[in-house]
């Protein structure tokens, strides 16, 4: 992985790294459970069931490339650009211009 200079110059190459449909069928699947568990800890004043955030996004994520994608997550070397990645790929998947 060569470094990046922005995000816009990192995102080719972070869908690059997700071309495998099941993988980004189980990244956008654990963006949506993030997503579900920062909703229901907050309605329901348990915070503390935020620490399930991450695990959720991370584990479906790392399935999908461990198994599937048979690649090294880029969150290992790119954290940040990584994370935004995931997101901007799920609104993508939303927009239709990702497919799932």
């Amino acid at each position: 992985m060569a470094g990046f200079s922005s995000f816009r110059e990192f995102y080719p190459f972070y869908l690059g790294e997700h071309s495998n449909r099941v993988c980004r069928r189980l990244h956008f699947a654990g963006s949506l459970c993030v997503l579900a568990v920062v909703i229901v800890a907050i309605a329901s004043g348990r915070l503390a069931w935020l620490w399930l955030a991450p695990v959720a996004g991370y584990g479906f994520a790392w399935v999908g490339h461990f198994a599937f994608e048979k690649n090294r997550p880029a969150t290992f070397r790119h954290p940040l650009y990584s994370l935004a990645g995931d997101w901007v790929m799920f609104f993508d998947v939303l927009r239709g211009r990702v497919r799932l």
